[in-house]
């Protein structure tokens, strides 16, 4: 097959979004298709909108797949003839997230437009699906293609979670997402302030540069409460380093206002982290609440300190969630697996 792939910036931004962007196209050059990127540049969401004057859909492609976070560039090219069929990968809507409810209106007929100017779906989770279909017609061809989480190999053993939980010392806490609103890291900095210091130690592991004017604020926030001996920002980290920080931490906590699915919590639960999430988006997807981790409500920092107090205090508990949280990680089906599904369903929708 000859593919196109249309994004925003590059391949290699550091997301979930663009991981399983990044994977698909990896996997579908290695069963010896050609995928061309056609990257446009980031701006504001006006300016994208401004794309609809002059961007078009190039020709001489099989198939053309979108990122749906392109939607506001994408409207005219769609609308356009296209000699060929093009598919929308759809991570989240933009009008699932976190913000006054007229933005999320003016957003909502933007992405309907979009949606219905593709011919298929490749979703990342049932959430996503239902969400999707809630605006469109959903008679659609489309497949549930779940993201992937085994970059990092094989998940460590069960002896080796049980001997971590058991180890004294403080709860090791992992925020691991680009220092955003929508990832939540201030009702988790919030919950902190409730706890006793010298009850946990917080690594935050993302990028401080997507938001400069939001990771300013969390760096205040921690100064302010004289938690900088026990809160530590790491800034986005390589592979290796990351594992590391997997493998020394007890818990993933991301409590995200949404996400389309949230690869991290399985990434975790992979070095057997008990994730905590929110009971908004898809997170309830991979947490199950109190047996995998903790689903809190959205800004609720007094429970999600209570979840975290609970988990330094009584180690049984933790290392009960801990196992858990491995198995659940074995449950996901591959990403070979995965990515061979959607390379069927990309041939199927070639006219």
């Amino acid at each position: 097959m000859k593919l196109a792939l249309v994004i925003y910036g590059s391949l290699d931004t550091l997301s979930g979004g663009y991981l399983y962007d990044r994977k698909l196209v990896e996997y579908l050059r290695a069963q010896g298709d050609t995928v061309d990127i056609i990257s446009l540049p980031w701006r504001n969401y006006a300016a994208h909108l401004a794309d609809n004057l002059s961007f078009r859909l190039p020709s001489g492609y099989d198939l053309i797949i979108e990122d749906e976070l392109n939607h506001p560039s994408l409207l005219a090219a769609n609308a356009a003839d296209c000699p060929c069929p093009v598919i929308s990968i759809v991570h989240h809507l933009r009008c699932s997230e976190e913000r006054p409810a007229w933005q999320n209106d003016l957003y909502r007929i933007v992405e309907k437009k979009y949606l219905q100017g593709v011919d298929g779906f490749i979703f990342n989770s049932q959430t996503t699906k239902r969400v999707v279909n809630s605006l469109v017609e959903n008679s659609k061809p489309s497949i549930v293609a779940y993201p992937p989480t085994d970059r990092f190999g094989e998940p460590i053993s069960e002896t080796k979670i049980e001997s971590r939980a058991s180890e004294a010392g403080p709860l090791q806490i992992l925020f691991l997402g680009n220092l955003i609103h929508r990832k939540g890291l201030h009702t988790l900095l919030e919950s902190l302030f409730i706890l006793h210091p010298s009850s946990f130690i917080l690594d935050i592991v993302g990028s401080l540069s997507i938001d400069p004017a939001y990771a300013k604020l969390a760096q205040e926030k921690i100064s302010d409460a004289h938690l900088s001996s026990f809160v530590f920002l790491h800034g986005a980290l390589d592979a290796q380093p990351l594992r590391e920080k997997l493998i020394r931490a007890h818990v993933l906590c991301v409590p995200s206002s949404y996400e389309g699915f949230g690869i991290v919590y399985l990434e975790g639960m992979g070095f057997g982290l008990p994730a905590i999430g929110t009971t908004e988006g898809a997170a309830g997807e991979i947490i199950r609440d109190g047996e995998t981790g903790f689903l809190v409500p959205l800004g609720s920092a007094d429970l999600l300190a209570s979840r975290l107090a609970s988990l330094a205090a009584d180690r049984s508990l933790l290392t009960r969630l801990s196992l858990a949280a491995r198995r659940r990680y074995l449950e996901q089906p591959s990403w070979t697996e995965t990515a061979s599904n959607i390379r069927n369903f990309l041939e199927s929708m070639i006219k």
